[in-house]
């Protein structure tokens, strides 16, 4: 068999919210390189007993190919491990550019973003009928640049659910920007820190007072901020339900009872 790359997501950090698909990969793996500034080295041991363990935390694009083509001389598998799913602010384009040039084959094993994982830490739908049936990911621009279009104060004029990443160290300015959208000091606000680690840590409050627990919290990253009115719902209740499972509500798997 032709040896390829295999890029895998870790999922949110609990070990066991890696996919069956990841850890088998894991498992079988004679070389891992591994996010260390997300991934937990304890999730990547757990799995990958018998492999070479690098941290590109501190390497370079080009160290991370040259490793990758040193394991596919050598007839090794090799697993990428990015945290959550390598799909979401993965970095991971750039590497496959290179191992195209390089004509090298790989494969994607996606993984459970971080943003599943805090709506699970908030018990709460993202998606509710009537409140919001959009989702919105984005991010605050910071040192990476985010198209004019994509401003946070403009997307944040739909009024839609939005899980914001890598912004929670500029938190007021996030505030700031989603107030000239459609939202008010009153839009309810949560915060997750380390989303299903041990130390998760869950802030709930509204636009008006969100900032301020955060810095109160001391949380300066590793964390998402998930902004809409779908977050009232368990303390108002529903506007409406799903028809899904309504007696009155016919599909092609059921039959109107109503």
């Amino acid at each position: 068999m032709t040896p390829k790359v295999s890029f895998v997501g870790a999922g949110p950090g609990a070990g066991d919210l890696i996919t069956v698909r990841g850890a088998r990969l894991l498992s079988n793996s004679d070389v891992v390189i591994f996010a260390g500034s997300l991934v937990d080295r304890a999730l990547v041991e757990q799995y990958a007993t018998h492999a070479a363990i690098h941290d590109s935390a501190g390497m370079t694009l080009g160290e991370v190919i040259t490793v990758m083509m040193d394991a596919i001389a050598a007839g090794k598998k090799i697993v990428r491990l990015h945290t959550g799913d390598p799909a979401i602010y993965g970095a991971i384009q750039e590497q496959m550019e290179a191992l195209d040039r390089l004509g090298v084959a790989y494969e994607v094993v996606p993984g459970v973003t971080s943003a599943f994982a805090a709506a699970a830490a908030l018990k709460q739908e993202l998606t509710l009928p009537e409140v919001s049936q959009t989702v919105i990911f984005t991010r605050c621009e910071g040192r990476t640049p985010v198209p004019e279009r994509e401003k946070l104060a403009a997307i944040a004029r739909i009024g839609a659910t939005m899980v914001i990443y890598l912004s929670v160290g500029m938190i007021e300015t996030v505030v700031e920007e989603l107030l000239a959208g459609a939202y008010d000091l009153s839009t309810p606000a949560a915060v997750v820190c380390r989303a299903s680690w041990e130390d998760e840590l869950v802030l709930e409050g509204t636009l008006a007072d969100i900032a301020a627990a955060v810095r109160a919290a001391g949380i300066d990253r590793q964390a998402l901020i998930i902004v809409g009115d779908v977050l009232a719902a368990r303390r108002q209740g529903l506007k409406a339900r799903s028809l899904l499972y309504d007696d009155g509500f016919s599909h092609g798997f059921r039959d109107s009872t109503g």
